[in-house]
């Protein structure tokens, strides 16, 4: 009677933990959009995708219930677990791929994202902030570079909620993403052949990636593995493979080469500068582990030369991490290209090291760099997304944190610092590292942006120049007549020296590099004033 008894209140207990499981799902609500998924009893795996079925709620005022009608998504998708250590998170992240009910792909527009069928649930156990990857994703786009739409979400598998996650493009070739050509198998030859192509540094296999024949500067026992990724390597012919290894070995053939810095034939000949800075300043602002030897894209369109980007993979970002003397600075200190001297599993290319031998290249960094501090990435814009972002979890990260109880204690990427006991005192100790980071590189950039070489009137009239950034031509305006025009690089080397009719001043750029130029007008009254413009690729 007594073993009865015992089993009776045990069927007691597990019915009514079952009872108020069911009902705090069904009672769960989120000011966040609600992702949920079911499997039907399947099992996400690493590979290959499952059919799954998916319901996206986002309604107008702002809350969101479990029990509410989807109006953002609701149908079939493929699932799979994605990353590489990320997957031993408790909180997986997973790559998902939006579907008919025949398995083809459905291209949808979800969460105000343009239309596509690729996206990836990555997870935040390892960011405490919730806003590191966002962050990342926001200033390379503000300079001006594609980088992937994202979304925080409220996610529920299978009547389990997971917590927040980011939503995000998954990186690949698309009018709305990499806006590249498109690669046809039977692209074997001529023009067609030279794009377009998205490669990467990042974990790799033997059949799906290729070995540099170059060693990193001061590293002569790395290999450098690059990796297809689209189209990937099962889906490119032998010519093609051969063509974009080709390009890359005689990029580096170039960098490496006595003659790397010929304006005309050296590495410029071969990539996107202004790219690769952008890259550079985003990376460098936050630091990030991995932003230059894991998770880095490259890509090639069709006659066009390497870009540096999308960036990618931020979790690691931002953060004292006790890992290498690079990371572990607690004064702000250390350059996240430099990678190689701590002895990656996955080593990086060293491009920029070579780069940076370049006192062009160098100048032209220390002149986006200091130009986007006093305009596009201030202080005051890098602290307005994190508040904003603040503001839309303050509430929905009560619940995330209650799921992953993960405050106040020392998950994921080894930090040095005190951890905060308290989701405010993480997104003030983001703001804080970034603060000490910022003033690091302001007082160390390298190079020199020598805008005081050329001197100007500072009492000149304002004088419009349009449009800026430009390719090909850029136009002045001023109410006094403007009567010569000088154009200097940020070295100081005059480049262009015109005299100029008032009613028509233009001057023809479409011979200059890519990059920062000084344009220093000489008025009829005497004075000069200067103006700065990007010439663009």
């Amino acid at each position: 009677m007594k073993t009865k008894l015992i089993y009776f209140l045990l069927l007691v207990v597990l019915l009514c933990s079952y009872t108020l499981k069911s009902q705090t799902i069904t009672d769960f609500s989120t000011e966040l959009p609600l992702v949920i998924i079911s499997t039907n009893g399947e099992t996400i795996l690493d590979e290959p995708k499952i059919m799954a079925t998916m319901k996206i709620i986002s309604n107008a005022n702002g809350i969101n219930k479990f029990t509410d009608t989807a109006n953002e998504y609701n149908g079939y998708i493929g699932i799979e677990l994605r990353g590489s250590s990320s997957q031993l998170y408790p909180q997986k992240p997973y790559a998902i791929e939006t579907r008919n009910a025949d398995g083809s792909n459905n291209n949808v527009s979800i969460l105000g994202m343009p239309e596509e069928n690729d996206w990836a649930l990555l997870s935040n156990y390892n960011d405490k902030s919730l806003m590191r990857n966002i962050l990342g994703y926001k200033l390379f786009q503000t300079l001006g570079n594609y980088a992937p739409r994202a979304q925080l979400v409220d996610v529920i598998i299978n009547g389990s909620y997971q917590g927040i996650y980011l939503l995000t493009e998954k990186i690949k070739r698309d009018k709305n993403r990499v806006d590249i050509a498109k690669l046809k198998e039977e692209d074997n030859s001529g023009e067609e052949l030279t794009g377009g192509y998205i490669f990467k540094i990042d974990y790799w296999n033997s059949y799906d990636s290729w070995v540099s024949p170059y060693s990193p500067l001061n590293h002569p026992d790395y290999d450098v593995h690059f990796v297809f990724h689209d189209p990937k390597w099962d889906e490119l012919t032998w010519q093609q493979k051969a063509y974009i290894e080709n390009y890359v070995t005689e990029f580096e053939s170039k960098l490496y080469s006595v003659g790397y810095d010929n304006p005309t034939t050296g590495y410029s000949k071969y990539i996107d500068v202004a790219s690769f800075i952008d890259y550079f300043i985003v990376s460098e602002i936050s630091r990030n582990n991995d932003g230059f030897k894991k998770s880095r894209y490259f890509y090639k369109d069709k006659n066009g030369k390497i870009t540096a980007g999308p960036v990618w993979d931020f979790d690691w970002a931002w953060k004292n991490i006790n890992e290498c003397y690079i990371f572990k600075a607690t004064d702000g200190s250390g350059w996240s290209y430099k990678i190689n001297e701590c002895n990656p599993w996955v080593k990086s290319p060293g491009w920029m090291v070579r780069l940076f031998y370049d006192t062009e290249f160098k100048d032209l960094t220390s002149c986006r760099y200091f130009d986007a501090r006093e305009n596009l990435l201030t202080d005051e814009y890098i602290f307005g997304i994190i508040d904003s972002v603040y503001n839309t979890v303050k509430n929905p990260q009560i619940k995330h944190f209650q799921k992953w109880d993960v405050l106040g204690r020392n998950v994921g990427a080894p930090e040095i610092d005190e951890q905060p006991q308290t989701y405010e005192g993480e997104v003030d100790k983001l703001k804080e590292w970034i603060t000490t980071r910022l003033r690091w590189l302001d007082a160390n950039m390298i190079g020199k942006c020598n805008y005081t070489n050329i001197a100007s009137n500072t009492t000149a009239p304002e004088i419009l120049l349009w449009p800026n950034p430009s390719t090909d031509v850029i136009n002045l305006k001023s109410v006094i007549n403007i009567t010569e025009l000088q154009v200097y690089n940020v070295s100081g080397l005059l480049m262009m020296n015109d005299i100029v009719d008032n009613d028509n001043c233009s001057l023809n750029i479409g011979k200059l590099k890519q990059g920062y130029y000084l344009v220093r007008i000489k008025l009829e009254n005497g004075e000069t004033i200067v103006k700065k413009f990007l010439k663009n690729r």
